[in-house]
């Protein structure tokens, strides 16, 4: 929705099927990393989210210790390059160490009642907001299982006290509010990042491919 916003036709891979209603834009079932190698130079620009579940500081806890998961940042970032086409890539701020070129956008940076970090790795110069210090604290609960900036706070007059991220505390009616989304499921609110992180982003994308020309 945020490269939308930023003036582009939007076009989604996903090798599950997605209801309309939850992704409001064209797109395809199919393996990503096979559709960017077969399709990806058809595009202006690709953003990829690969899945974050290796990155995760989650996959320290006990009943997913045992659990293998696939380093999915360097064969995304080969096949995007291989595309020849401007690229970003999205994942959780833990990924830090597999995207060293990459910024940490946050919800703050941008007005809104969350933290919600999470890096960008882009093929051109990408500057970011400057980052704010934290006073909030995540409230009791599940939510305490992540570091405090993955709060979500419920109104800024009560930025100390903060709810999870996930749905876990506070009603799926305020998650939609704070995170500028009003068309995902629970479950698809804790895996998205807020529109205005890829408004900002595509803003300037869609600069740098106009000073390409």
């Amino acid at each position: 929705m945020g490269y939308h916003r930023a003036g582009f036709d939007v076009f989604g891979v996903d090798n599950a099927p997605k209801p309309l209603r939850h992704y409001p834009f064209p797109h395809v079932c199919a393996d990503a990393l096979e559709y960017v190698a077969e399709h990806g130079r058809e595009f202006d620009a690709i953003h990829a989210s690969p899945p974050c579940q290796y990155y995760s500081r989650l996959r320290h806890l006990p009943w997913l210790r045992d659990k293998v998961y696939w380093r999915s940042i360097p064969p995304t970032r080969a096949a995007l390059v291989k595309s020849g086409k401007p690229y970003i890539i999205e994942n959780v701020e833990d990924a830090g160490w597999d995207m060293p070129e990459s910024i940490i956008l946050c919800g703050q940076m941008f007005q809104m009642p969350i933290f919600r970090h999470r890096r960008f790795e882009a093929a051109f110069l990408m500057l970011r907001p400057h980052h704010q210090k934290h006073d909030g604290v995540i409230a009791p609960g599940r939510a305490s299982l992540g570091k405090r900036h993955h709060g979500l706070g419920s109104t800024w007059g009560q930025i100390n006290k903060w709810n999870g991220v996930g749905g876990h505390q506070a009603g799926i009616a305020l998650h939609r509010e704070n995170m500028g989304i009003d068309w995902m499921t629970g479950d698809e609110l804790a895996q998205a990042i807020p529109p205005a992180y890829t408004t900002f982003i595509g803003t300037q994308l869609m600069a740098y491919l106009r000073g390409a020309k």
